[in-house]
């Protein structure tokens, strides 16, 4: 285990059986995700009133890069439930976390470019080509800004690029430049 993993317990005795099943849970989540820091476990029993019986809470404190996981379940009085409940609330939280992360480190890729070939003006599309070479359909709605009857062969464009009914088609055409 890489994490720093501190637990304490609240109002009872913390077996070895219970540090070990909360370990366990521990490095299923660190094998989950790597980014885990430090997590920190409370085990709490409150006081009640002895014909109540006795409810565990289990809050757990993740610390992950940028940011702190925090965890907190309805009491239970098993707990080994309460601890399987807080783990896998856990889970989910860390899974909502790495797709955050995943969203903000997302590449976008850069848009084709290429030159309008052939202009129909009369018909309302045009043809452009792309830098390698292929030839690209584009409808005058696909072009921004209502620009269709400003284009001129040879003008420098930026695309998106889609597979049509017969063949490539660009959409949202741009004029560079």
């Amino acid at each position: 285990m890489k994490l720093s993993l501190q637990v304490t317990a609240r109002n009872f005795e913390l077996t070895d059986a219970i540090k070990a099943e909360i370990t366990e849970k521990v490095e299923k989540l660190e094998n989950f995700c790597d980014q885990i820091m430090k997590c920190r476990v409370v085990v709490d029993s409150p006081h009640r009133h002895s014909h109540d019986g006795k409810l565990y809470n289990v809050n757990i404190d993740l610390k992950v890069p940028g940011s702190e996981i925090v965890v907190k379940r309805e009491p239970n009085e098993d707990l080994y439930v309460a601890i399987r409940d807080s783990f896998n609330a856990a889970k989910r939280k860390i899974e909502e976390f790495m797709s955050q992360q995943r969203r903000e480190v997302k590449f976008h890729e850069e848009s084709p470019q290429g030159k309008i070939a052939s202009l129909f003006l009369d018909k309302g599309y045009g043809f452009l080509t792309k830098l390698d070479g292929t030839e690209v359909y584009f409808h005058e709605n696909s072009v921004l800004n209502k620009g269709f009857e400003k284009l001129k062969i040879g003008m420098k464009v930026r695309f998106a690029e889609e597979l049509g009914a017969k063949g490539p088609q660009a959409s949202s055409v741009t004029v560079l430049g």
